[in-house]
């Protein structure tokens, strides 16, 4: 157990016992603990690169806790557990707790689901991630970009990341009018090759 993840352990949560049962699971599989984003994040070496992997890390909302899976999407979830968050995240999978109980009752099929993630990144598999040209751009985005070449190259500039959020920031609301509203707000920090969440 690395001391610098502690405090997370330590903070006030409703989730606290859920968390310490995860960590312990986590342990012994033999995963190295670090704290990443702000929560426990368990890595392994990656057969690819040798370098420590993302594997799963533990985390939780308002109403479930859960394990998510860096390269979910590779599992084979013979027990129907993986939980895609949204219809945009590509790779990552979660499982989700309400109560300690859960935990417990599926404690060896969690290790299986570790231990699987495990020979993924022995193996350096890697998911096919869509290509940002493969995500809807919005007509009124499409129409900034052709009537300003400046934005256009601005754009084209970004790391695939940044314009994938952007695509999604923009295609996301239903009215046409949130959306030039969303376009407009964004146009600055396109021209300073910012992304989102710069």
């Amino acid at each position: 157990m690395n001391p610098k993840v502690d405090s997370f352990f330590e903070k006030d949560s409703r989730w606290q016992e859920e968390y310490r049962l995860m960590r312990k699971l986590m342990m012994e599989c033999g995963l190295t603990e670090e704290l990443k984003w702000g929560v426990p994040c368990y890595t392994y070496p990656s057969g690819r690169t040798g370098k420590p992997a993302n594997v799963v890390l533990i985390h939780g909302f308002k109403d479930y806790c859960a394990l998510l899976f860096h390269k979910g999407a590779l599992l084979k979830d013979t027990e129907g557990l993986l939980i895609q968050q949204t219809e945009n995240v590509q790779a990552a999978r979660q499982v989700r707790f309400t109560n300690v109980v859960e935990i417990l009752d599926r404690r060896s099929v969690l290790k299986a689901y570790i231990y699987e993630a495990i020979e993924v990144e022995k193996a350096g598999l890697e998911v096919k991630l869509k290509k940002t040209k493969e995500f809807d751009m919005s007509d009124e985005f499409k129409e900034y970009l052709d009537g300003s070449p400046e934005l256009k190259t601005a754009f084209e500039k970004l790391t695939p990341g940044r314009q994938r959020g952007y695509l999604l920031h923009f295609s996301q609301p239903k009215q046409p009018k949130t959306k030039v509203s969303r376009i407009e707000k964004a146009i600055p920090r396109i021209f300073e090759g910012l992304g989102l969440n710069d």
